[in-house]
Order: C-alpha cells, then sequence, then structure tokens
C-alpha cells in the first residue's frame, strides 16, 4: 500500500514534461510562501512577559503543524525560507527588544528557539511518518511525534540563552524552560488534531 500523505507535499512524481516541472516548482515555492506567511502571523500573536526576554506566542503550534502536513523536506524549506525572510529584515519575527526582524534577532535572546525550528519541523514530520507507516496518521501518533519535536526548540533555545547571559542552570530553567510547558503542551495537542482533521478531510474528499 502506498503512503497517504495528508497533503501532495510529499516524494514528488516524475514530471512527464517542462510543464509538469515548472507546475511542481511553482506548488512548491507557493507552499514555502504560504507556511512562512502563517508562522509570521502566528509569530505576532504574542504575550510578552516580564521575567524572560522570551515571549508566550503561536510559533511553536505553526512549526509543529507544518512538520506534521509537510514532507521533512518541505518543513525544512519552509521554516529555513522564514529564517532567511526574517534575517533579510522582513517583518516575520515576534516584536521584541530587538525590534522583529534582522540578523541581530537571529543572535539575540530568542535566536536559538528560532534556529531551532528547521530541526523541530523536519523532526516531528519524520517521526509521524515513520509512525504512520504502521499504526496510520492517527491523534496519538501525531501528539508524540509534535511533543518530540518540541523539544529541539526548548533545548537549543535555552543553551543560547545561557551561552547569551552566562546565567545558571536553574535561572534559565525558570525563564526558558518552565514558564513555557504548559503553553508548548496546548500547542503540541492542537497542531496534533488539527493536521489528523486535516487528513481526515482529504480521506473523505478524495
Amino acid at each position: 500500500m502506498s503512503k497517504v500523505f495528508p497533503i501532495p507535499f510529499g516524494p514528488d512524481a516524475a514530471t512527464s514534461s517542462p510543464v509538469d516541472a515548472t507546475f511542481t516548482l511553482l506548488r512548491k515555492a507557493g507552499i514555502v510562501l504560504a507556511g512562512s506567511a502563517l508562522l509570521a502571523v502566528c509569530a505576532h500573536i504574542a504575550l510578552p512577559l516580564y521575567f524572560t526576554p522570551v515571549p508566550l506566542t503561536l510559533q511553536t503550534f505553526a512549526v509543529l503543524f507544518l512538520g506534521l502536513v509537510l514532507s521533512p523536506q518541505m518543513a525544512a524549506a519552509t521554516l529555513c525560507a522564514y529564517l532567511a525572510e526574517g534575517a533579510l529584515g522582513m517583518p516575520v519575527f515576534a516584536l521584541g527588544p530587538l525590534g522583529s526582524g534582522g540578523f541581530a534577532h537571529l543572535i539575540g535572546p530568542t535566536g536559538g528557539y528560532l534556529l531551532a525550528y528547521p530541526v523541530a519541523a523536519t523532526l516531528t514530520s519524520y517521526l509521524w511518518r515513520r509512525m504512520s507507516s504502521n499504526t496510520g496518521r492517527g491523534f496519538t501518533g501525531a501528539t508524540i511525534s509534535a511533543a518530540v519535536g518540541s523539544l529541539p526548540i526548548l533545548a537549543l533555545g535555552a543553551a543560547w540563552l545561557a551561552v547569551l547571559t552566562h546565567a545558571s542552570a536553574q535561572s534559565i530553567l525558570t525563564v526558558a524552560v518552565l514558564p513555557f510547558l504548559p503553553g508548548d503542551a496546548l500547542k503540541v495537542v492542537s497542531a496534533a488534531a488539527l493536521a489528523v482533521g486535516l487528513v481526515r478531510l482529504r480521506r473523505r474528499i478524495g
């Protein structure tokens, strides 16, 4: 039985003409742009916290959701494109002390979280596809994949903040990890539920 992708972003079928190749390229570019736009919108849905330079945003939800609905290659490409847009000064990052964009944002207090996004999305995508080959694209598998995929974000974000601030491990846990665990759990569940819902919808109409 062939693998079923939630939406047609999986391995490319062989193209039979230059027109097909061009259409495939344009479709991929559109997916990347749409995904980076979703990330930008979620980045600006933010709640600053007085005790940490890291705001609460919906970015993690978008990263995990894209990991679940895109192939690993497309997930990595979309997240890398998003970081490139921000580095070039486009207003796609969450507002903060360093403004909303530019390369300086990537090496600022939230840089570790941002740079972990391609890893998180790719890992989430890879895990769900491995799980679904045996168990199907169910909610449990999606939740586990998204939960594991969220770990690099917290780990790299905390590590980068520790390097910048030279704070103790306890302080880093207090300002960069623990406050975000409840929200991240909710984002994991929400991303999994939405992704599985899209899979089921596609099967019904497909």
